[in-house]
């Protein structure tokens, strides 16, 4: 077993010292480990993003840029990428199962335009603007305010509109 460590060892290199050749061998880890991840943590992480998905990503990439580049061990660096996305699985089951958290964990769908009517107070409040506004009503086959009932941001962002 010490053997085998002291291989890896020289594969991935010391922390303090990577070859090129070894920071190669790290990003093709990095890699393969990266779609390991992605598997465990399924399709919801990355595909639309709420507040904690856009966190944990951020940290996935600091971490695994760090073990890349070898200011961060490698091994303890990949375990601690694992917990955090085992914990993001975790925190999203716990969201489902208790939707009082669902809001703090992943946001809520704030309603913009009332019978037609925009609200500038409250898309000023959200970040949506005029611009976005006119997109989100085109990307859902709308062409004026009018024509809607409601308009909503939902919580990942998007624009969705019911019909009046």
């Amino acid at each position: 077993m010490q053997e085998l460590a002291e291989t890896f060892r020289a594969l991935i290199g010391r922390e303090d010292a990577i070859t090129w050749w070894q920071m190669c061998v790290r990003a093709t880890l990095i890699l393969l480990f990266g779609l390991v991840l992605m598997r465990v943590a399924g399709k919801r992480v990355f595909g639309k993003w709420g507040a904690i998905d856009i966190i944990l990503s951020v940290i996935i990439g600091s971490n695994l840029s760090r073990a890349l580049t070898g200011t961060a061990p490698f091994v303890e660096t990949l375990a601690a990428t694992t917990l955090l996305v085992l914990l993001h699985g975790a925190l999203v089951m716990l969201a489902v199962r208790a939707p009082s958290l669902g809001p703090l964990l992943k946001g809520q769908a704030v309603r913009i335009v009332f019978d037609g009517e925009p609200d500038p107070k409250v898309m000023a409040r959200h970040g949506v603007g005029p611009h976005d506004l006119e997109e989100g009503l085109r990307e859902n086959g709308f062409t004026d305010c009018a024509e809607a009932k409601e308009v909503w941001v939902e919580r990942n962002g998007d624009i969705s509109v019911i019909k009046r």
